[in-house]
């Protein structure tokens, strides 16, 4: 179950049983004795960070007065990733953890505040879980085309919402065409769709760049 729904998010990697088990079992879970992704995930945490510092610190846009740090907390917060590209993933439907409250507690719990403090804090480990895994598995290049097309480009911030700031969105549409598009290729051996078919030509027109929901 675990790695079918991987391989289904990333058909052309073919994630290990073992490694996928691991991606989407968090340390609450039972099951964690066998293995969970916490080590998974601040690895993939830092992938990320790093790829996102990268991008900023070329970026013409990036003013003296900035603070990188913060920058990259705000894009990369847990809660952001649970939400925007964990619940694309459907990670809550596979994932394995156990909620922090009790479960009389929780029938009477607010569910947006459940979600909140408890779902998309998972979500958000697990992300990085795979970000992590992809990384380990399948090597840094791999893992640079998901950040860039799968990622990033969905946590941009619109108005006062956490994500990216919006003076770096057209970095992230130009690097997200580098890899041939929200679809672009995983495999770096080959070349990416996208660009061959516009034989050269610019396909910003071919990046839809998603608008996050509030938080």
């Amino acid at each position: 179950m675990f790695a079918e729904h991987l391989n289904n998010l990333f058909p052309e990697l073919k994630f290990p049983l073992e490694l996928a088990r691991r991606i989407l079992t968090h340390a609450s879970h039972p099951a964690a004795i066998y293995g969970h992704n916490a080590g998974l995930s601040f690895m993939g945490r830092r992938v990320i960070s790093a790829y996102l510092y990268l991008l900023l610190s070329s970026s013409p846009n990036l003013k003296p007065s900035d603070d990188l740090e913060a920058i990259v907390a705000q894009t990369l917060n847990t809660y952001v990733l649970g939400e925007h590209i964990g619940s694309k993933w459907g990670l809550g439907r596979v994932m394995r953890w156990t909620p922090t409250l009790k479960t009389d507690k929780a029938k009477d719990a607010n569910f947006t505040l459940l979600k909140g403090v408890g779902l998309y804090k998972v979500q958000g480990d697990a992300v990085s879980a795979v970000m992590g895994g992809i990384f380990e598995q399948f090597g840094g290049s791999t893992a640079h085309r998901v950040f860039h097309t799968r990622v990033l480009p969905y946590i941009l911030a619109r108005k006062n919402n956490a994500g990216l700031p919006e003076a770096f969105h057209a970095d992230v549409h130009s690097a997200c065409n580098r890899f041939g598009g929200l679809q672009g290729p995983l495999n770096v051996d080959r070349p990416p769709a996208m660009a061959t078919k516009t034989m050269g030509k610019d396909i910003t027109e071919k990046v839809e760049i998603t608008e996050i929901p509030s938080l």
